[in-house]
């Protein structure tokens, strides 16, 4: 082993021998290097300041903004450069440090780069947080937040940038004077540890910096990137408030039971409650400067007019929908949390916490989530189950076949139907149904992509404006339709109910106060109905008051953070108990609670309704294996023996895969998955597949004929990607032969009965009822649509034909 690795080393001593030597420097170059290492410092401080004023241009995208910044906060713009010469110092602690001057120095204009992207095409710039949704980011299609060539364009220059430091580091010079191993590392932890917070914190009491941003992207502009992204990082989470202690909690505990109310509905008959975002909602009529042909938003309008309403302040603008989420779900403010913050993403990672699901499951409610956009983005999987919700249905359990017309988005018609069957998932309870929309969200195409819009849009202050403008004001004019689709179809239920519906920011547009009828642009609306005859009773809320005041209306006073809001929103002391409380409940040590975990995670299930299978088919001229069953989705997977397989999709009642791929005495199932291959909904069956060319021992007889059901070929295609639109309608007629009296039992002993109509039962006993539990868009006829886009169009009776009569494409 010796020998080998030495005659190793004798090669590599022979090769680097035959290398052309380095020539060596001139006295001038030696010269140059002591006079820039005798004052490095002051060399460090002006490329601090290049660096700053570059990243600043690069973020705002404006060299003249840049110049502006420099002239109306120079002290700011100076903090700036001081942070980025404090990252500098590290490199005294080595000898290589002309190569991680080049490092840093290119971290840094990474990360303005980074912002200016990201400023191109939202409000909200770059966080430390953002690092956490980068996943996320991926894992959304359809979206133009970044282009295949920016992208591109990142990555080239990242690789070339660390070849390029891979032959510095190698090749380039090192320092070669005395290193001072004790005071070095001493001086650059006195500047990094004592001298950065001691220089931040005389800022901030002098006013040149601010230590909250109310207005994240504001907050950039005022005080420079460097600054506002380096608060991002070290001010994460809540600050323990200075009165915080068991003394404090008990005291607010004490004020709020000396004044709450009761709860006064009663067990059984509680009245639903639908909490609905509205994505990027905002009334057109509230921006000064828009003009449109007709009244866009008719039924918000009505709504507006007969119900209680009012103004909501919201903590974003332009994105962090998940942020105003998180205060009307909690009753917790975001003002306390640090730069940036996105709690789906931090403290929920770790923390259960108290939210408006978990009071209302304490009084009997039925808890639901429904969203048209995937279950893992901003990690609302994981929080919807910190928050205590007991189900929830997410873009990859509907069978969306509708987008916007730039492709971008689902449009929002499905969520009626959604929500409907998330309130028919439970017998004899009430539910909190919390319905997310998506339609809304931008980006806005600055080119005219609608040719005949229904609203015709003009006041901007450009033709790509108003392009933009025109195509948001006819997404939110559809957003609308579902709005009075959605009441239409929860008031012919015939419960109680109340729905609360509200915008979670305004779009990005790039509006200023200025702008708005408001004066602010971090004030939406909120709209309610009921059919329960509450009173018109209109305020201004904040997101985080918003369902307290929902609840106080309908008799419940149940939870610690609602009935806080609803017993001190006018007390002197209402945000300092505020703090202290939200503090108690996700970072302290919850003397609310008496130290307990009072509302533990739930398990939560991905939707309300089984995947199952009723049949299993054979196809050998086709080598394929077909699926029938129910619930299926274009997220849908064949699993044989527990492994995933190739699985095409065809409706929701069949899933193919090649014969290949199984064989006989195989498990078969179907599960539907999430991004990543996360599992979301596992099947409820399990079957055994017998392949019919196989004689098995067990046999005494010959076979039953198949059943054979024939179809035109026309309606389907084995071939068909999952994201096209397959269409099955009951008005083509379905021709079912068989030899003698064909019984077809499914797993779940599903029985299907035949005579003039036909009775389906599922797995569940879920009954389809067209006038009630069914999406109902009505004219003069009534028209259901399911979210596979089957048409049931009713005249007399409606004729719902089960996945065992779905036309058998496949023959035997």
């Amino acid at each position: 082993m010796k020998e080998k690795l030495q005659f190793c080393l004798d090669k590599i001593s022979l090769i680097r021998s035959k290398l052309p030597k380095k020539k060596p420097h001139s006295e001038k170059y030696y010269k140059m290097i002591a006079f820039l290492n005798k004052y490095s410092l002051v060399f460090h401080f002006i490329l601090a300041c290049v660096l700053t004023f570059a990243i600043e241009v690069i973020s705002r995208r404006d060299f003249l903004s840049t110049i502006s910044f420099l002239h109306n906060h120079t002290l700011a713009y100076l903090y700036n450069a001081f942070i980025v010469f404090a990252s500098l110092s590290i490199v005294y602690l080595f000898r290589c440090r002309a190569q991680l001057r080049v490092l840093i120095s290119g971290l840094w204009l990474f990360l303005g780069t980074i912002n200016g992207l990201i400023l191109s095409n939202r409000v909200t710039p770059f966080s430390y947080t953002d690092l956490k949704c980068i996943s996320d980011l991926f894992a959304m299609q359809n979206t133009n937040y970044f282009t295949a060539e920016e992208a591109t364009l990142v990555v080239g220059v990242v690789v070339a940038f660390f070849v390029f430091l891979g032959f510095f580091f190698a090749k380039g010079p090192k320092y070669q004077g005395k290193r001072h191993f004790v005071l070095g590392p001493v001086s650059i932890a006195a500047l990094l540890l004592v001298g950065l917070p001691i220089t931040t914190q005389a800022a901030q009491g002098s006013n040149i910096l601010a230590s909250y941003f109310s207005n994240i992207a504001q907050g950039y502009a005022d005080y420079g990137f460097v600054y506002g992204f380096s608060t991002s990082v070290v001010g994460r989470g809540m600050s323990k408030p200075d009165d915080y202690s068991e003394e404090t909690v008990d005291a607010i505990e004490t004020l709020v039971n000396s004044s709450k109310e009761q709860t006064t509905v009663s067990k059984g008959s509680e009245p639903n409650i639908i909490c609905v975002l509205l994505e990027s909602f905002a009334d057109p009529y509230e921006v000064n400067f828009l003009n449109m042909s007709e009244d866009p938003i008719p039924n918000f309008h009505n709504l507006e007019s007969n119900y209680s309403t009012g103004y909501l302040t919201v903590p974003v603008v332009g994105a962090g929908t998940a942020n105003t989420e998180f205060e009307v779900l909690t009753g917790m403010s975001m003002q306390y949390f640090g730069t940036g913050e996105y709690p789906y993403k931090t403290i929920l990672k770790q923390t259960d916490c108290e939210s408006i699901a978990s009071d209302l499951s304490k009084i009997g409610y039925g808890t639901h989530v429904v969203h048209n956009n995937t279950a893992t983005f901003y990690s609302r999987n994981n929080a919807f189950s910190m928050m205590g919700f007991d189900t929830f249905t997410s873009k990859e359990l509907m069978n969306i076949t509708q987008y916007t017309p730039n492709g971008n988005w689902p449009t929002d018609d499905i969520l009626v139907q959604e929500t409907v069957k998330a309130l028919d998932s439970t017998k004899d309870q009430s539910d909190f149904v919390y319905t997310i929309t998506v339609e809304g969200h931008g980006d806005y195409p600055t080119e005219k992509i609608l040719t005949d819009p229904a609203i015709k849009v003009s006041g901007a202050a450009t033709e790509e404006s108003n392009n933009q403008w025109e195509y948001y004001v006819n997404m939110i004019h559809e957003v609308d339709d579902f709005i009075g689709d959605l009441i239409t179809a929860v008031d012919r239920r015939g419960e109680d109910t109340i729905v609360v519906m509200f915008g979670d920011h305004l779009p990005t547009m790039g509006l200023s106060d200025s702008d708005m009828k408001s004066g602010d642009i971090f004030k939406t609306k909120y709209i309610t109905w009921n059919n329960m005859g509450l009173p018109k009773e209109d305020a201004d809320l904040t997101a985080y008051q918003l369902l307290s005041q929902i609840t106080d209306q309908a008799g419940i006073h149940e939870g610690t953070m609602f009935s806080y809001h609803q017993t001190q929103r006018n007390s002197e002391t209402y945000l300092n108990g505020l703090e202290n409380l939200q503090y108690d409940l996700l970072y302290g040590k919850r003397y609310t609670y008496s130290g307990e975990d009072l509302y533990p995670a739930t398990d939560l299930q991905m939707d309300v309704e089984d995947v199952t299978i009723s049949n299993i088919r054979k196809n050998s001229d086709r080598n394929i294996l077909a699926v029938y069953g129910s619930r299926f989705t274009k997220n849908a997977k064949i699993f044989v023996n527990g492994e995933k397989v190739p699985t095409n999709y065809i409706s929701s009642a069949l899933v193919t895969t090649s014969l290949d791929n199984v064989k006989d005495g195989d498990t078969i199932s179907v599960n539907v998955l999430g991004s990543k291959g996360i599992l979301l909904r596992a099947g409820a069956d399990e079957v055994v597949y017998e392949d019919p060319d196989v004689i098995h021992e067990t046999e005494t007889e010959d076979p039953t004929e198949t059943t054979e059901v024939t179809v035109p070929a026309s309606t389907w295609n084995l071939n068909m990607p999952s994201s096209e639109k397959t269409d099955m309608k009951s008005s083509e007629s379905t021709e079912v032969k068989s030899s003698e009296n064909t019984e077809v039992k499914s797993s779940e002993n599903t029985e299907v009965k035949s005579s003039e109509n036909t009775e389906v039962k599922s797995s569940e006993n879920t009954e389809v009822k067209s006038s009630e539990s069914t999406e109902v868009k009505s004219s003069e006829n009534t028209e259901v649509k399911s979210s596979e886009s089957t048409e049931m169009k009713s005249s007399e009776s409606t004729e719902v034909k089960s996945s065992e009569n779905i036309s058998d494409t496949l023959g035997r």
